[in-house]
């Protein structure tokens, strides 16, 4: 997989991240570098706890990292207003946004917001906008319906559509996939590498990650362990190190890298008959 842009959108340098818990504040990534080219797909990767969401939040901006800073386009996102970050940036979290409560036309046009001045109204344009993502997502026939009403999956086709109608420059996605089933996993993959668009994007699924990043950025523990295309860092040796299971490279039909994992099996241990 390659891209033929290759001018940095964000660059991460030296990150040290904390997150609060009470009065108290516990650090979990440690000096972690990224940079991420104009039209690129970059996986991030590791177990539960890794600090995957909390890199995704800080080059969003929602955080602000300890040590070390994020440039958007060579400018330092502490630098810009949260306007100016929004018309660049769209974030997917996995917390239910507090607009749930809206129609799935009204959530989907709420894209459109950092586009629009203090008293602008939504144009044609935006509306349009707002059409061709839910047409996008295959939610366009729900575009009535209350979006707290959803399943997950839909809300969560409904939630990507939202940040395709912001029209950003760079996507970041936490966990796009959870609570699709295979079919819109698949679909929703593919339409992300078919944007002109830098996409940042958290998965768990080893296999979708191989099939659909370009690079991806392997966290254990708050620290970069491998970065780089899918084949390097998706080695059996450091996997069965990081997850702790055996891990067996096949070769799809298709010639994609795939993954086959022993579920409980120490790296190490030799394989059954």
């Amino acid at each position: 997989m390659t891209r033929t842009e290759t001018a940095p959108v964000l660059h991460a340098d030296g990150l040290d991240c904390a997150v609060r818990h009470g009065a108290r504040s516990r650090l979990v990534l440690h000096d972690v570098d990224l940079t991420v080219a104009a039209g690129e797909v970059v996986g991030l990767i590791g177990p539960n706890g890794s600090g995957k969401t909390t890199l995704l939040r800080t080059l969003s901006g929602a955080l602000s990292p300890r040590r070390g800073q994020v440039l958007l386009h060579g400018r330092p996102l502490g630098r810009l207003t949260a306007r100016q970050v929004a018309q660049k940036i769209a974030l997917v979290v996995q917390e239910p946004p507090s607009e749930l409560m809206l129609s799935v036309a009204e959530t989907v046009l709420l894209g459109r917001t950092p586009h629009l001045g203090m008293f602008q109204r939504r144009s044609c344009r935006d509306e349009s906008i707002a059409e061709r993502a839910l047409t996008a997502m295959g939610v366009r026939h729900l575009a009535q319906r209350e979006t707290s009403r959803l399943s997950g999956g839909e809300r969560q086709r409904v939630l990507i559509a939202r940040a395709l109608a912001q029209e950003a420059t760079c996507l970041l996605l936490d966990e796009p996939t959870n609570h699709l089933d295979i079919g819109f996993q698949h679909q929703v993959l593919q339409l992300l590498r078919g944007l002109d668009t830098t996409t940042v994007v958290v998965l768990h699924d080893l296999n979708l990650a191989a099939r659909y990043c370009d690079r991806l950025l392997l966290l254990h523990d708050g620290h970069v362990r491998a970065s780089g295309p899918p084949a390097e860092v998706l080695g059996p040796d450091l996997l069965g190190d990081v997850y702790t299971v055996g891990v067996d490279p096949v070769t799809s039909p298709d010639g994609t890298n795939q993954l086959l994992f022993r579920a409980g099996t120490a790296p190490d241990e030799p394989r059954r008959p």
